[in-house]
């Protein structure tokens, strides 16, 4: 077998794992990588900045499958000079992806903006429109995959008789993404929304020597709501539905926010929940939010096939969301879940 056949055969295994697996790279706490979710999330919050990280290490059982991080950043501009019941958002997000304990690496930049536009003269319902460009960047090291002779009883400690002279396989590609959302209320204390995105609108390349990859769009629909149970707790309910090729990913679930002090948005705030990805994974998950500050952890716990392999060990996340919060009297209601 020629070197070439040998790398595009390595490259056609990485990829359709990666894509049987996990498709694109994906939160759990999806409700907390807004960026990744749906470029119409852009500028949707209220205060004048918004900063996001999350983390995520999924499958750590199965030779750390995936590992993945990100930050974003995104804000408000021309308030002054558009109307008071619209928002015009820009953000920018990096992103990295590493598969199969880093022998496959993805690194993203991203640069979004979306416009919402009032509705109605009181500002409690908007419908917003937002696009994204993305710079992806895949790099391969050789050096770091694993073959089927290395495997002995003590791991994969054997020596392979594969040859690509520790070379690093490089490709990189532009990626076009939209998205759109309706967002409202009836009052201070609750809200609802839809939204629709595609990601992968131009069906970017990944290209390689002796194999060509077209990405397929990426779909997902989501919505939520949020709304009082009590004086002091407020639940809170969504749904997401992504395809991507012949592949489908479902995750429903909620959480109840118990507040210590209703009146003030910025109380300190309890929140404790669980997801469903249907036919996978349950999904426990525990928030605090203080002041501007909103943290959460989860853990997936698989409930598939795959539970003997992972060991049970879906994986943990780690989610940080900052929004600076000027005082005023004015709230704006947007989407949290």
């Amino acid at each position: 077998m020629s070197r070439i056949t040998k790398i595009s055969c390595v490259i056609t295994l990485l990829l359709l794992l990666n894509r049987v697996s996990a498709q694109d790279p994906h939160f759990s706490q999806f409700f907390a990588s807004p960026l990744t979710l749906n470029p119409a999330f852009t500028g949707k919050f209220s205060g004048t900045f918004r900063v996001a990280g999350n983390y995520r290490n999924q499958w750590p059982g199965i030779y750390n499958a995936y590992t993945t991080t990100t930050a974003s950043m995104d804000f408000h501009i021309l308030q002054n000079r558009i109307s008071p019941n619209d928002t015009w958002g820009v953000g920018f997000m990096g992103y990295s992806d590493q598969s199969s304990a880093g022998a496959v690496k993805f690194n993203y930049a991203s640069v979004s903006t979306a416009y919402h536009k009032g509705l109605d003269e009181d500002g409690f319902h908007q419908l917003g429109a937002g696009f994204q460009m993305t710079y992806a960047n895949m790099l391969i090291n050789t050096a770091n995959l694993k073959f089927e002779d290395q495997l002995t009883g003590s791991g994969f400690t054997g020596v392979t008789t594969e040859v690509f002279n520790n070379s690093v396989l490089k490709t990189n590609y532009l990626d076009i993404n939209a998205g759109v959302l309706y967002n409202g209320s009836t009052n201070e204390r609750n809200n609802f929304y839809l939204g629709l995105s595609m990601y992968h609108i131009n069906r970017p390349k990944q290209q390689f020597t002796g194999a060509d990859f077209l990405l397929q769009p990426r779909v997902t629909i989501h919505g939520g709501a949020y709304f009082p149970i009590g004086t002091n707790s407020t639940l809170h309910l969504n749904a997401i539905q992504m395809l991507q090729g012949s592949a489908a990913e479902t995750v429903v679930g909620g959480a109840i926010q118990l507040m210590s002090n209703p009146d003030d948005p910025k109380a300190a705030s309890l929140y404790v929940g669980t997801w469903m990805r249907l036919k996978d994974a349950f999904i426990p998950y525990l928030g605090i939010e203080f002041d501007s500050f909103r943290i959460g952890a989860s853990y997936d716990y698989n409930t598939s096939k795959l539970k003997t392999a992972s060991q049970k060990q879906g994986g943990i996340e780690i989610s940080l969301i900052y929004i600076r919060r000027p005082d005023s009297d004015k709230i704006i209601n947007c989407p949290k879940f």
